[in-house]
């Protein structure tokens, strides 16, 4: 009956939670993405008052490593590390684009064609890019994690494998260059449903992160416009 703390900075949405034995206990969430540094510890501590917690009664801490937002990942990665090492309980690391993965389970698409489905778990990276990752329905990985530059010819291919199901923000640029009756599309996020039975599993499983070395998973260096000024 594991307790277990969720931080999720990785998007637009913040999400922090606390489960007790694959049951949600609390959530809050934060929809300004500019704020999620000054909502993460007000939230924690409002998730575990509302449940009855203390914080060294939690058994692991639960993060989201990407990828996302690079401000949002340093932060959400930093304050689960430092709960984490000052309780000393494991820390559990999840893909935001495994998540997407787990959410599409019950999409029409998803349990019509459960045998040749490509789930096409897709994150915005502006302009026409993605984070993407593309999974079986059984979360097999068909395509490991990394930045995709979208066009009609990677779709073209894609379809030749089977039908393919785009979820995720980035699934909406993808409409505007793609049209095929085997494309499928899924415009929204991963729930907290799908953090606590991801994060769960690699509880049972020892999956755990080293807190020490565990770096978000950016897939692509941060460019910063350099300053004008002297």
């Amino acid at each position: 009956m594991a307790i277990i703390l969720y931080i999720d900075t990785a998007g637009e949405k913040a999400l922090i939670g606390v489960s007790k034995d694959n049951h949600l206990l609390a959530l809050a969430q934060n929809s300004q993405s500019n704020t999620h540094a000054n909502f993460v510890q007000v939230a924690i501590a409002e998730v575990l008052s509302k449940s009855g917690l203390n914080i060294k009664q939690v058994d692991a801490v639960a993060v989201t490593m990407g990828p996302g937002s690079y401000t949002g990942l340093r932060v959400g990665l930093s304050s689960a590390k430092g709960i984490a090492y000052a309780i000393d309980k494991p820390l559990i690391g999840i893909s935001t684009l495994a998540l997407l993965a787990h959410h599409a389970k019950n999409h029409p698409a998803v349990i019509q064609y459960k045998d040749s489905i490509q789930i096409f778990c897709m994150i915005d990276a502006r302009r026409m890019e993605v984070f993407g990752a593309i999974y079986k329905a059984d979360h097999t990985i068909i395509v490991p994690e990394k930045s995709i530059l979208l066009d009609a010819e990677y779709f073209n291919k894609l379809l030749l494998n089977g039908p393919v199901l785009c979820i995720g923000n980035g699934a909406i640029k993808s409409k505007e260059i793609a049209n095929h009756p085997n494309l499928h599309f899924m415009e929204e996020s991963y729930e907290i449903s799908s953090l606590i039975q991801l994060a769960n599993s690699k509880m049972e499983n020892l999956d755990f992160e080293d807190i020490a070395y565990s770096k978000p998973a950016y897939l692509k260096d941060f460019y910063q416009i350099p300053s004008t000024k002297a």
